[in-house]
């Protein structure tokens, strides 16, 4: 096969693509003949920890690592909930549209609900709580057991600082945790739109997770429960998802070297640059844009000829039908983008 055909073409079709950041690689290799223990236990998985509470300024967090988005999501979900609960999401909430029925199969529903631009409100939430309970058959229906969101949502939109207050404040009412999916939040963080801290999830959320699949990892996600007794025996209900890593050091490692001198809250900045001038220059060309996304991911509604022109020089996601004549299609940039590559991209646009 020649690798050089396979990169032919200006890849903007998501932002996991590429390996690792060079440092995390650096890392790797340095302490690739080492032998530690498994499973999480070892010296550079508690340094992350460590870091990741510095950040989070949780010092008492239960901080554990993860392989992946989905064994994440899935595994906390299960983790939180009774069997006879559910977890109130967005109807685009990656629960419940990219995770192939990852939660139902796990034993729990998905409770979708009407979203603006990828985010659900504090009203819409509060309503549909007051809904349950005021029914008389609401024994007879799934439970709403915690609430689900994401930072920066699909649509790679923000909640507020004030919108995440409102949420805690429905949920502690309701007696159900607030969890946040944190797959692009080191996008998120590198966004001047964006007004929420690391501190601020860790004083809002129940649980949380740092996203580093997306973020400059090769893979891997750290959960942040910041208070540790919320669930007991989360270890062993992480291995029993399939979800530890049993080389656990491999994740520490690379959690460490985010955490070394702000990596992760700086690594987006190239990604959200490079958006703002894609989406500057789509804006010049008349190109209509969904809604306001700040963040590393753009949804542009294309005519289908120039679509097809677009897929011979560019690697796109498609993200549904527009109408007849037009689709929508997304573009996402990352943390390795080089100016070049955005130059290359808005010439071709």
């Amino acid at each position: 096969m020649n690798f050089a055909d396979e990169k032919a073409k200006l890849s903007f079709a998501s932002d996991y693509m590429k390996g690792a950041h060079p440092a995390i690689m650096e890392r790797l290799v340095e302490t690739n003949m080492m032998e530690t223990g498994g499973y999480g236990l070892d010296p550079f998985s508690d340094s992350a920890r460590d870091k990741i509470r510095m950040a989070c300024e949780a010092p008492r967090a239960r901080v554990e690592f993860l392989v992946g988005g989905t064994q994440t999501n899935a595994t906390v979900i299960d983790a939180l909930l009774r069997s006879h609960q559910g977890v109130v999401a967005a109807h685009t909430g990656h629960i419940a549209t990219h995770e192939a029925g990852a939660i139902e199969a796990g034993g729990h529903k998905v409770l979708t609900v009407p979203h603006k631009n990828g985010k659900i409100s504090p009203d819409t939430v509060r309503i549909f709580l007051e809904d349950y309970y005021n029914d008389d058959n609401c024994e007879h229906m799934v439970m709403p057991g915690m609430v689900y969101i994401s930072h920066p949502t699909e649509y790679g939109t923000l909640y507020t600082r004030e919108e995440l207050q409102a949420l805690h404040e429905i949920c502690r009412q309701y007696r159900i945790p607030l969890y946040l999916d944190g797959a692009r939040l080191a996008y998120a963080l590198a966004c001047p739109a964006n007004d929420i801290s690391l501190a601020d999830l860790a004083v809002y959320c129940d649980v949380f997770y740092i996203g580093g699949t997306k973020c400059g990892a090769l893979f891997g996600e750290a959960v942040v429960v910041p208070d540790p007794d919320l669930i007991p025996g989360f270890f062993s209900i992480i291995k029993q998802h399939g979800a530890l890593l049993a080389k656990g050091r491999i994740l520490g490692i690379q959690f460490d070297t985010l955490f070394t001198d702000d990596l992760y809250e700086r690594i987006g900045a190239p990604a959200i640059e490079a958006a703002d001038k894609i989406r500057t220059n789509l804006q010049k060309k008349d190109y209509r844009l969904c809604f306001d996304s700040p963040t590393n991911q753009l949804f542009c509604i294309m005519d289908n000829e120039k679509l097809q022109k677009l897929g011979e020089k560019v690697e796109y996601s498609f993200w549904e039908k527009y109408d007849d004549a037009n689709t929508i299609i997304r573009l996402a940039t990352d943390w390795s983008i080089t100016p070049e590559k955005t130059d290359a991209l808005i010439e071709i646009l």
